[in-house]
């Protein structure tokens, strides 16, 4: 299975890419910079690059001209977060994450849906509890999840040859949740928290799902 996995440097990305390499799977990252692609290298050996900013998604255009062979799976990992109340969201942090979180992953879709139509494959969207319900404080985030949803959902009715799946996680034991517990004013201890080595497990049964079913939308909560 050749799988292109955006988010790889760390988190549940990194345990996805890390766990198709370990059963030889060929895994295709994203990276903001060749710099950035070597240091992910070091950690995930056998792992091929292709150089795009996720900030920026006008450098995700043309993209799919760039990968030769097939493609059978698109796994949209990559995510930042930036909590505050409505009052005082600063535009550049909901500009920010409307563009890695929403329009990024609309646009790389976009450019692989060739390949995606070729294999008959699936588009995984790696959302978040967040997309499901908001909270104080998380308006900007959410906004983009709840947007990733419906992207998901139109998707899946336009191009109904390719699986499409939106997977929701709760609070995972990450670095982006490390994140989130200094801006909360909170400690963060990874043992409160499912790993991202659990919800690698859930996407690759998703991906591993026979050709006559899929699953629509799948939320995994810490237990």
């Amino acid at each position: 299975m050749r799988v292109l996995l955006t988010g790889g440097g760390s988190g549940i990305g990194r345990a996805v890419a890390r766990a198709l390499l370990a059963r030889g799977d060929e895994a295709v990252l994203t990276a903001r910079s060749q710099e950035r692609a070597d240091e992910i290298a070091a950690d995930l050996p056998g792992a091929s690059f292709l150089v795009a900013d996720l900030a920026h998604p006008g450098t995700l255009n043309g993209l799919g001209r760039d990968l030769a062979g097939p493609v059978d799976a698109l796994v949209h990992c990559a995510g930042v977060v930036t909590l505050a109340p409505v009052a005082l969201a600063r535009l550049d942090d909901w500009q920010r994450q409307l563009d890695v979180n929403l329009i990024s992953p609309a646009v790389l879709t976009r450019e692989l849906l060739p390949l995606l139509r070729q294999s008959k494959g699936q588009v995984i969207f790696v959302n978040s509890t967040a997309g499901l319900q908001a909270g104080a404080g998380w308006s900007a985030y959410a906004a983009s999840k709840f947007g990733l949803h419906a992207l998901a959902d139109s998707l899946r009715a336009e191009e109904p040859d390719i699986a499409v799946t939106s997977v929701f996680p709760s609070r995972t034991a990450t670095p982006m949740q490390r994140s989130v517990r200094e801006q909360e004013g909170a400690p963060y201890n990874a043992e409160d928290w499912m790993s991202p080595e659990s919800v690698a497990t859930a996407i690759l049964g998703v991906l591993d799902l026979p050709s006559d079913a899929a699953i629509i939308d799948l939320t995994v909560k810490t237990r």
